[in-house]
């Protein structure tokens, strides 16, 4: 059957990219969208959009009937799943058959063999796919630690525990089995051994209804933040060839095992010694499949649509490889602060373009990253003949890159990609769990802050009072700095807190009689122009730009070699900012899903007890006491909706404990 109108039942950037193949194929596009992303980049790509009324993805994406349903009113012949939400549910692979659509992914019975982790492993055993050995929890001992639990009917980190002490064992057992049935419907935990310092490599497979399968090279995935991927590579490096060839005969087998077809990913851990094992088979288009389609020029997409129409894949044996490719997924989120989900409005997303460069995104400037979805904004992928060029490339379009709103993860993925250890290939999963600290540390990027607040500061001094910014359309902008000052020549001065560190920075500066403002200190940089939006300075004998960009009061200064974020400061300090002590505040805008028992005004809690549980964007925080003492007042309850720094509860300090105040601890996420 000829595909002619594609449904893709997701959202954000799988559903643009899927589109993007779509219209190269001349195939009519269809997008399904909660309420939350009525007005979100896939729906305005698409040739048709159909309503899934609500925002809570249970009451939307999660919705298989509705989604089949939405197929049916807007005429489509087949629906694609993308990634996530329903693209591994058997019953809605069915549902979609039943309804006599085309289904572009792989067999019902492959995803049910695949769907549960442990039924996996037992087939993958029997067809000679290596594997770790299971730990039956009840019987573990001192000798298998330590022990890696998982969720049985689903991955994305939720309900993922690694266990270092026995002791520990039975706690984290109920909670991974608590996050997996919530997460999944299906409280189901297994534990294997945890492999230390392991790799995650993964092979692309690709199959057709007429007995080939394609093993299309390896990735390595092993940057993992809370067990998601950060960045991805094809091929993975530093494998000998019979380790890849290992690699791709398991894959294989482990597709042909379940009679596969379509599209799909077999991932490994791979142990220092070079030992792979089986961890499971994506039964789905994966999030960093694109650099696969760069090194084999191939598109998974098209090669997906084909297969569900019954075409053979264009030869027996896959192209021949080329080159390197680098993925890094750009998230809203602060990695300093534990990975923390950011929101808001996404003012500016500019990436540069050119050869072997490529953005797949859900947004474009101006839209909104809300609480209900995963906070990825985009990917980042680099192409070139060899690794060092690749990450070279990748590492300096993200510097380069303009990105103004919520915090970001940028300035970690340069730094990933700049570290020594990636750039020698010493890569395992647990590289951020050594290395975060350092690489989320204040004043460690290439750039000088300060001078970028001497910019900012400059560009507000030429703009003036009462004057409408380029970036404020029909508004006044902020009044001059120094408009009141009786002497010129004097100095003024102007505060700017960096974002997200909180590192402040005073700038002075005067205005001399030539009209062009100055940094008052000197000797120091020398201003070569000045205008509201741009400013140009002589440091240290070298010319450097900077584009100034102003939203309210954030101001935003993207220089060649790295971009700032200030939050311009009050001369004096408002005292009504202070918070009571022992008040716990919502860290993001998020629902609350449960309490501690028994939590109630009067209770005593202890220092770090978990007290408070917030999900927001696809991960669960922790709401910890923040010392011991007595629970005075409680305003949280499941279900309700709170805004960022709401008053959650609080906690009344007794005086005669003396523990460190501990923070938020986001969980895994899906």
């Amino acid at each position: 059957m000829t595909i002619t109108t594609l449904l893709v039942a997701n959202r954000g950037e799988i559903a643009c990219r899927i589109f993007r193949t779509c219209r190269d194929l001349g195939v009519t596009t269809v997008a399904v969208y909660s309420d939350a992303d009525a007005d979100a980049l896939h729906v305005r790509e698409a040739d048709l959009a159909v309503r899934l009324p609500g925002a809570a993805p249970a009451d939307t994406y999660l919705r298989g009937d509705l989604v089949v349903a939405a197929a049916r009113a807007a005429g489509a012949d087949a629906v694609h799943p993308g990634y996530g939400f329903l693209s591994e549910n058997a019953a809605f692979a069915a549902a979609v058959q039943d309804a006599g659509l085309v289904w572009v992914g792989p067999p019902v019975k492959a995803i049910e063999l695949m769907g549960s982790k442990t039924r996996a492993k037992e087939l993958m055993a029997g067809a000679g796919v290596p594997l770790l050995a299971p730990v039956d929890p009840a019987t573990a001992g001192e000798d298998d630690l330590p022990l890696l639990l998982k969720a049985a009917a689903g991955g994305g980190g939720r309900g993922m525990r690694i266990v270092r002490e026995l002791d520990a064992l039975p706690v984290e057992l109920l909670a991974a089995a608590a996050e997996a049935a919530s997460a999944f419907g299906d409280g189901e935990v297994f534990a294997e051994p945890y492999v230390e310092r392991g790799r995650h490599v993964e092979v692309q497979v690709m199959a057709d209804a007429h007995d080939t399968v394609w093993a299309l090279g390896t990735r390595d995935c092993s940057l993992q933040r809370r067990h998601q991927k950060v960045i991805e590579e094809a091929p993975a490096p530093g494998l000998d060839d019979a380790l890849r060839t290992r690699l791709h005969e398991a894959a294989v087998a482990a597709a042909r095992a379940v009679g596969y077809r379509g599209a799909g990913t077999v991932e490994f851990l791979v142990s220092a010694d070079g030992r792979p094992y089986f961890l499971e088979m994506n039964t789905r288009l994966q999030v960093e499949h694109p650099v696969t389609e760069a090194v084999f020029g191939l598109d998974l997409v098209a090669l997906q649509l084909r297969a569900a129409e019954g075409e053979p894949l264009p030869s027996p044996e896959p192209p021949q490889p080329s080159g390197h490719a680098v993925e890094a997924r750009l998230y809203a989120e602060d990695p300093a602060r534990d990975w923390q989900p950011q929101t808001g409005a996404l003012l500016t997303l500019e990436v540069p373009e050119g050869p072997g460069l490529r953005l797949d995104t859900g947004y474009t400037g101006g839209d909104t990253i809300g609480v209900h979805y995963d906070p990825m904004i985009a990917k980042v992928i680099a192409h070139a003949p060899t690794r060092t060029e690749a990450v070279r490339l990748l590492a300096r379009a993200l510097e380069r890159a303009r990105i103004h709103g919520p915090v970001t993860n940028r300035e970690l993925l340069v730094r990933s990609l700049r570290h020594p250890d990636f750039a020698a290939a010493r890569l395992d999963t647990g590289f951020y769990d050594r290395h975060l600290a350092d690489l989320t540390a204040p004043g460690t990027s290439p750039g000088d802050p300060a001078t970028a607040a001497l910019a900012a500061t400059l560009a507000e001094a030429v703009r003036g009072p009462g004057a409408v910014h380029p970036t404020r359309p029909g508004g006044p902008a902020p009044a001059r700095f120094g408009a009141w000052r009786n002497v010129p020549s004097q100095p003024q001065r102007k505060r700017y807190r960096s974002e997200p560190d909180g590192t402040e920075h005073e700038v002075a500066y005067r205005t001399p009689r030539t009209g062009v403002p100055e940094p008052y200190e000197t000797p120091g940089p020398r201003v070569l122009t000045a205008t509201p939006d741009h400013v140009t300075l002589e440091v240290d004998g070298v010319t450097r730009r900077f584009a100034i960009t102003v939203h309210a009061d954030r101001v935003h200064v993207d220089a060649t070699d790295a971009s700032y974020t200030f939050t311009a400061l009050p001369r004096f300090t408002d005292p009504a900012t202070h918070t009571a002590p022992g008040s716990l505040l919502a860290p993001m805008p998020g629902t609350v899903v449960r309490l501690a028992e028994g939590l109630a005004a009067g209770v005593t809690v202890e220092a770090g007890q978990p007290l408070i549980w917030l999900e927001a964007m696809k991960m669960e925080h922790r709401i910890l006491a923040p010392a011991s003492g007595t629970l005075t007042a409680l305003h949280a309850a499941p279900g309700h909706q709170v805004e960022v720094g709401a008053l959650l509860a609080v906690v009344q300090e007794d005086p005669a404990a003396t523990t460190p105040v501990p923070v938020p601890v986001p969980e895994e996420t899906a």
